[in-house]
């Protein structure tokens, strides 16, 4: 049995076509691993840094895509999820389950962890396989297109907003409003912080201010007041300087990206005096997912998304590279 897919063919700017739209065989779940049919895959930037080479491709013709809700089809090997399971299946992989950092609660470090849709095939297609410890339940009721952005977007946004040590009642600034943005914010407004956010679009800005944010302005432009704490989103290293300028005393900048364009140089006493703190996020821990997909199922937030056809993913990637995307992109095969 075969499936369409979309591979990694040539990564380059999205003008080169690096995705091709390809027949390949429905993939075998091997042992631990269980066969998903795909009901939809969410676009995130980093399968865009992957299709133009910014995240180097670890295996050739990748099939991108780790935002993916699916059902169980098919078992590999010891595995006992019943056919027809709703599951969804994240970034993370695998860890090798015995290093210091998977013991120690902190396996998105695992110096021997593998991710969906770089390491193995991912959800830009009909099924992927994914061990069955790493999939994770999801209800049956809200709709494919509407979950699927919680598999990526929200809960690195999710881990992003622990790494800013933002305080109760805080002062967050956000950098850049995609389809991350858009679900912390929600999140932090719902545990009370106030919202600053800055960001080039206004589609976006106008986005923001109807999630409940108090201001919106410019990417670079500073917020009305100083910061507890700030999460970056964009890809944009010039934008950390600009980010940590704006904390208060004590303030924490976490940078919530796989990958981030050069940073200018920091001047010290501008930049990182008076205990500011800069932090990146490093992927995210099955505990992280499991935390967000539980408070999303208790107090849903507001997904907004863009719909695309199965066989236009390569023009969702080049709308979200042209920032035309308002939210989240999402496959419907």
């Amino acid at each position: 049995m075969t499936m369409d897919a979309w591979v990694v063919a040539r990564p380059g700017p999205m003008a080169s076509h690096p995705l091709e739209r390809v027949r390949l065989p429905v993939p075998e779940p091997g042992p631990g691993e269980v066969l998903v049919e795909v009901e939809a895959c969410a676009v995130c930037r980093t399968d865009l840094h992957l299709a133009e080479g910014d995240l180097p491709p670890r295996k050739p013709r990748t099939v991108p895509g780790h935002e993916v809700v699916g059902r169980v089809a098919g078992h590999g090997p010891g595995t006992s999820l019943p056919l027809g399971t709703r599951v969804g299946v994240a970034w993370l992989r695998s860890t090798c389950g015995r290093c210091r950092y998977c013991l120690g609660g902190a396996e998105n470090l695992c110096p021997l962890s593998t991710y969906t849709g770089w390491d193995a095939d991912g959800g830009y297609a009909g099924y992927l396989t994914a061990p069955e410890d790493y999939v994770h339940p999801l209800p049956q009721g809200p709709s494919a297109e509407k979950l699927a952005p919680l598999l990526c977007a929200g809960i690195i946004g999710y881990r992003a907003l622990l790494r800013s040590d933002l305080p109760p009642g805080g002062r967050l600034g956000v950098y850049g409003f995609g389809a991350s943005a858009h679900l912390t914010a929600q999140l932090a407004v719902a545990q009370g912080a106030t919202v600053h956010v800055m960001t080039r679009s206004a589609r976006a800005r106008e986005l923001a201010l109807r999630l409940g944010a108090t201001s919106a302005t410019g990417a670079a432009e500073p917020p009305p007041e100083p910061l507890d704490a700030a999460i970056l989103f964009a890809p944009v290293g010039e934008l950390v300087p600009v980010a940590l300028e704006a904390l208060d005393r004590g303030g924490t900048l976490a940078v919530a990206g796989i990958h981030l364009s050069d940073i200018p140089a920091l001047n010290y006493r501008r930049h990182l005096f008076q205990e500011r703190t800069l932090r990146s996020v490093t992927a995210n821990t099955r505990a992280d997912a499991r935390a967000y997909l539980e408070l999303a199922a208790e107090h849903p937030p507001e997904v907004t998304t863009v719909a695309y056809p199965f066989e236009a993913a390569d023009v969702a990637l080049a709308d979200l590279t042209a920032d035309r995307v308002e939210g989240a992109a999402v496959l419907l095969p």
